[in-house]
Order: C-alpha cells, then sequence, then structure tokens
C-alpha cells in the first residue's frame, strides 16, 4: 500500500480510503490509486473494476443505550448483519448513545458524519438534535428517522410504526380487555422527548375520551425504559389507585411493571398492554402477566432503512412520502411466533 501511494502521490490514508471504499476521496484521486495499484501488481484488473463502480453507502445506526430489550435486539440484528455481509454489501456499523441525551445525540450525529454516507437514528424531539441534523444533511450525509421520528426537511424518510395508530390501537384493546369494569388506567413511558412516546401517548388519550370515558386516566410516569424504575413506578400506582384495571407502558423494559403486578398479586385483574416482541414480552405473555404486545419487526426497520440508503439520493428525494410505516402485529399468548 505504502508503494502505491507512492506511485499515486498520495497519502497512505488515501489508498486505504480509496480500497477499502470509504467516502472523502474524488473520482479522479480513486482511478489514479487504482490504475497505480494495477500498474504494481497490487491487484488484478478484475478488483479494480469492481473498486471503481458505485460505492455502496457507508451506513451507522445509532441507537439510545440502556436496558430497553427492543433497542438491544434491533442492535444486535444490526451488528450481525455488519459481521456477516460481503465486502459489496452495504457497509454497517451500529453505536449505541447515551439514552434521553439530546447533547450526545447531536454529538454523535456530527461526529458520524464524518464517515457515513448515510446514519440511522432513534430520534429525540429537541433543538440541538435538529439543528445538528439540518447541519449534518447540509453536509451531504442522507438521514433517516427510525422508530421514533423527528419531522424536519434534514431527514430523509422515516421507517417506524404509525405510532399514533399504535397507541389507539393499545387503548382499544385495553377497554376491551377490561370490559364493562369501571376504573383507572396508567401510562408508564420512556420519555415525551421521543416522538414515537408522545405520539402513543396521544392516540391512547384520544380513543379513551372517545369511546370509553368510564375508564379514568390517572396520567404518564416516565419510567426511562429502565425496568427498575418502571418497577418502582407500577408499586406507587398500585399503592394510589386501588380501582386501577389497566396499564399501558408505551415504551420498553415491561419486565419491571410485570415483576410489581407478580409481587402484589394483580396480574391476573389490571390488563396489561405493551410494545416490542423480546424475550422479556414473551415470557410475560406465557405465563399471562401481559395481555397484548404491539410489535413491529427488527427486521423490517433494518431492510426499509438499508433499501432507502441503496437508492440513489435523487431518487430518494423526489419520493413522494417520506414517511414509510411498518405493519403493527398484534402478538397474544395464543399467536406468538417461534422464536428467531
Amino acid at each position: 500500500m505504502s508503494d502505491v501511494a507512492q506511485a499515486a502521490h498520495v497519502s497512505l490514508a488515501t489508498v486505504d480510503r480509496v480500497l477499502n471504499r470509504r467516502k472523502g476521496v474524488k473520482p479522479r484521486t480513486v482511478e489514479r490509486v487504482l490504475n497505480a495499484a494495477v500498474d504494481l501488481g497490487y491487484m488484478e484488473q478484475t478488483e479494480r473494476e469492481r473498486l471503481s463502480g458505485p460505492r455502496p453507502p457507508n451506513v451507522a445506526f445509532l441507537l439510545p443505550k440502556g436496558a430497553n430489550p427492543y433497542l438491544r435486539l434491533l442492535g444486535d440484528k444490526v451488528r450481525q448483519i455488519a459481521e456477516t455481509g460481503s465486502r459489496d454489501d452495504v457497509p454497517l456499523r451500529c453505536f449505541f448513545i447515551e439514552s434521553f441525551d439530546a447533547t450526545a445525540l447531536a454529538r454523535a450525529l456530527r461526529h458520524h458524519a464524518r464517515w457515513a454516507d448515510g446514519i440511522a437514528f432513534m430520534a429525540i424531539d429537541h433543538p440541538l438534535v435538529r439543528e445538528a441534523a439540518e447541519e449534518v444533511s447540509a453536509g451531504g450525509t442522507r438521514l433517516v428517522t427510525i422508530v421514533s421520528d423527528l419531522p424536519h426537511p434534514g431527514r430523509e424518510a422515516y421507517v417506524g410504526l404509525d405510532n399514533q395508530a399504535a397507541g389507539r390501537t393499545a387503548a382499544l384493546l385495553l377497554a376491551r380487555f377490561c370490559g364493562r369494569r369501571d376504573g383507572s388506567i396508567a401510562l408508564v413511558a420512556g420519555s415525551r422527548n421521543y416522538r414515537a412516546h408522545a405520539e402513543r401517548e396521544m392516540g391512547f388519550l384520544s380513543l379513551l375520551e372517545e369511546s370509553h370515558p368510564a375508564l379514568r386516566v390517572v396520567g404518564m410516569r416516565e419510567g426511562h425504559d429502565d425496568r427498575n424504575e418502571n418497577y418502582r413506578h407500577t408499586l406507587s400506582l398500585l399503592d394510589q389507585n386501588p380501582d386501577l384495571v389497566g396499564i399501558y407502558n408505551v415504551g420498553g423494559s415491561s419486565d419491571g411493571i410485570g415483576r410489581a403486578l407478580r409481587e402484589r398479586e394483580r396480574s391476573g385483574d389490571i390488563v396489561f398492554i405493551g410494545h416490542g416482541m423480546t424475550a422479556d414480552t414473551r415470557r410475560l405473555l406465557i405465563d399471562g402477566v401481559m395481555d397484548a404486545v404491539i410489535n413491529s419487526d427488527p427486521d423490517q426497520i433494518i431492510a426499509q432503512t438499508l433499501t432507502r440508503f441503496s437508492q440513489a439520493a435523487e431518487l430518494s428525494s423526489k419520493s413522494d412520502a417520506r414517511q414509510f410505516p411498518l405493519s403493527m402485529e398484534v402478538i397474544f399468548r395464543e399467536n406468538i411466533p417461534p422464536r428467531q
């Protein structure tokens, strides 16, 4: 590689970027490096032709760090694809960013835009993040929001559930499971800073108000997708609301809620609806602690996101729809899918 760099009159780092098809090298420089590599016998002509073709985009996935099992599952799947992909596949990397921290997410967007052609991220609806998105997209890095959206000209598309519809679906299920019982309903979320959680809450409350006014909502508790916080919130809700008949977990880490319901021996009479088909919610469904799980297939999220980045930027920008809602799965104990 040093010989190639010397013959092409470029740095060793530039040769590395060309051979590994990274961003930031002008086309004429790529041609000069590849010609030098062939002339020196460093590579065959067939390899040169492959490397001179269209370069697959480098893609970074930025996900919140923490104990949310669904997001960890999504991250594991991205990393598995990254480790098993061939050299001609879209190069993937996955990074976990401090949860609920707009400053950390904005910093990560700017940092990874140095090497990534596209960034998929679970957005925090905050001015710092919107400013970073505008700066990064203006610099040529394409942005796709996943799971939670950030309506902003800088982002190219959103891939995830219609979260308001998901919240309405949860309310419908919970009210029907409650039957004719009156009582109070509690919501637990990660944080309203994630638009997904705020939209689910909005949809949930709107349907209850329209169709089930006898069910009294006692408010939203933010557990930051932490099982221990969710556990403490649930114990408090049970103590303060003797007429509690249902809980909707807007976010993740449902096992904390399930633990509290088991300890208080309330899992049989409180309707419990949550999100994300993972090991913890699977066990809660089987044990009868949860009644239903609203799920979006993480494989679909990854596939649709990579499809967006694989398309030419010009084609993607002309799309009529910038939102790509995923199909919503509603899973009960009797239709649990087999383990993958």
